[in-house]
């Protein structure tokens, strides 16, 4: 969707939106390309057991049809919501296009989820039917009860009880199948989401979603695609940084994906992996890439021809740009947004100077800014809410069910991300926190990305994250809870060596007064660090009686 472009003033001043009345993500991201070029490799799957399978885009479309046909004489129809609890895998894909060709829509759901999470969002969503594994079809047994709505389960695998087979249900069904005719703004997807208080939301899109995703997506990924363009991410297809970051922009763009799921996630098989595959294209959070940054010189033991690296969920700092330049030979590029308008700001190192630890500037078709509690934007260097005004393609329709909620998160046209971000004089935009991450202590207030980017850098420390917690003088005093290297003692003397290292590098009323040494992070299914949970637990022990 972007035009060719040699600087980024270019890109934005040539760049236009082209969204048609009707479309249907499910025809763009597989019968097109079934029908241009149907031996054309969709899917490269590997199995359990190592061995690989590839998947044409005329068996995509084959296969994705007999579904649909399957699930049309299951009762399932235009508007049905259709549980997709699968990893990463090829049923996983063709279930996603089985579903938007029938004009029903996906809740994609992580194959982690316990069963009240299981529960509330195919009770929310008012779930009609469910393709999932037969593990995941035992989690749901125990609650079935609950959910009056789910009148079939179709499962991948063994057979589970009371269950109608995958396999079968293709076999028996034509592959020919005339997707339903649906608008740019008809539902196609709801995709749960966790805020800072309440239950998960589910941020309702349109089809409309993955055109708005398409710029978002090429220009972190070096304006993708480029011949011989392979793309994979570690990231959960049920998340929105797996589904549209990655797999169904790559097949819109006829690209193929691979397909692989980590039990654990291995660093040194994610190498092994991209080496042996030829992966060209990687979406990568930040997590991941810290994981990576543990394994010894991998730019010696594998060969890797990567062309681009795109990364978001949390700040990356100087020092993992400077490692992917001499892991990868690319710059990892930066992205931003979230579930409710995602792919919005993004770096692009071919084309515009990438500053490390910016988020980069607004891909081209989003209007962002930085704006105060009245939704007026601020000039440059103020500190406000990252807010994207409508309308805007990647924009969700509306939280499922929850019409408050919705109004609460605009201020008039502009959507407020609930993050919070300045942007310098040249459009870049610099993260803050979330709303609720700042520190505000001594009269500053304080991101926890820099320090966090910092703190990694001291030898000892594997990963760390910093919180606010409370303090009778300062409001807040920056605690560090660290996950150490091998080889280090978590001792008096470590914890000042990491103090005086931070108040050298960055300021003395950022380091952290606290440093709580962990196993491990607390973190979210995507990879993201669970501040909330570390600040409950540091507030915790400041109260009349707890630990410190």
């Amino acid at each position: 969707m972007l035009p060719a472009a040699n600087s980024y003033e270019e890109l934005c001043n040539r760049f236009r939106w082209d969204i048609p009345a009707r479309f249907n993500i499910g025809v763009a991201a597989c019968d097109v390309w079934a029908a241009r070029a149907p031996e054309r490799t969709a899917l490269i799957q590997i199995h359990e057991d190592g061995s690989r399978a590839a998947m044409s885009f005329a068996t995509l479309r084959a296969r994705s049809n007999r579904l649909a046909n399957a699930l049309a004489g299951l009762g399932i129809g235009r508007g049905d919501r259709v549980g997709i609890l699968l990893p990463q895998c090829a049923e996983a894909a063709i279930a996603h296009l089985a579903v938007y060709k029938l004009g029903a829509v996906a809740v994609p759901l992580f194959t982690l989820f316990g069963e009240e999470a299981l529960a509330y969002r195919l009770g929310d969503s008012g779930a009609r039917a469910l393709i999932a594994t037969p593990d995941g079809l035992s989690r749901v047994a125990a609650v079935r009860d609950n959910l009056p709505d789910l009148s079939e389960t179709i499962c991948v695998g063994d057979l589970a009880a009371d269950s109608h087979d995958f396999e079968d249900l293709l076999e028996r069904s034509s592959d020919s199948f005339m997707p339903v005719d649906t608008a740019a703004e008809d539902p196609a997807l709801v995709i749960y989401t966790s805020g800072t208080t309440g239950s998960p939301k589910g941020a309702l899109h349109a089809h409309r979603v993955l055109l708005g995703h398409l710029p978002g997506v090429e220009m972190p990924q070096e304006l993708f695609p480029k011949p011989g363009d392979l793309f994979w991410t570690p990231a959960d297809w049920a998340w929105i940084g797996g589904l549209l970051d990655a797999l169904l922009p790559s097949l819109a763009h006829g690209v193929p994906v691979l397909a692989y799921r980590f039990p654990k996630f291995d660093p040194e098989y994610a190498f092994a992996l991209m080496a042996e595959l030829g992966v060209r294209n990687a979406f990568m959070p930040p997590t991941a890439l810290k994981m990576m940054r543990q394994v010894p010189k991998p730019w010696v033991r594998y060969n890797l021809n990567v062309r681009s690296i795109g990364s978001g969920g949390e700040t990356l700092g100087p020092g993992l740009l400077e490692w992917g330049r001499e892991t990868f030979g690319v710059t990892i590029n930066e992205f931003y947004g979230q579930t409710e308008c995602n792919l919005i700001v993004a770096n692009c190192a071919g084309i515009m100077p990438v500053k490390p630890g910016s988020m980069g500037r607004p891909v081209p078709g989003h209007r962002v800014a930085i704006v105060d509690a009245g939704g007026n934007p601020l000039p440059a260097g103020q500190e406000g809410a990252v807010a994207v005004h409508r309308p805007d393609p990647a924009m969700f329709l509306a939280y499922l069910n929850k019409p408050e909620a919705t109004a609460e998160k605009f201020v008039g046209d502009w959507l407020l991300t609930g993050d919070t971000a300045r942007m310098d004089e040249d459009g870049y935009l610099w993260f803050v926190g979330r709303d609720d991450d700042v520190i505000t202590s001594g009269g500053y207030r304080i991101g926890p990305g820099e320090i966090e980017d910092c703190l990694i850098k001291h030898p000892a420390v594997a990963m760390a994250a910093a919180v606010g917690v409370p303090d009778p003088v300062r409001t807040e005093r920056v605690k560090a809870f660290v996950v150490l290297n091998d080889g280090y003692n978590a001792d008096g003397d470590l914890v000042r060596s990491i103090q005086q290292y931070v108040k050298e590098r960055l300021a003395a009323y950022e380091y952290p007064r606290d440093v709580e040494f962990v196993p491990r992070l607390p973190l979210t299914p995507t990879g993201k660090i669970k501040r909330k949970e570390l600040r409950e637990r540091g507030a915790a022990a400041c109260a009349p009686g707890g630990s410190e």
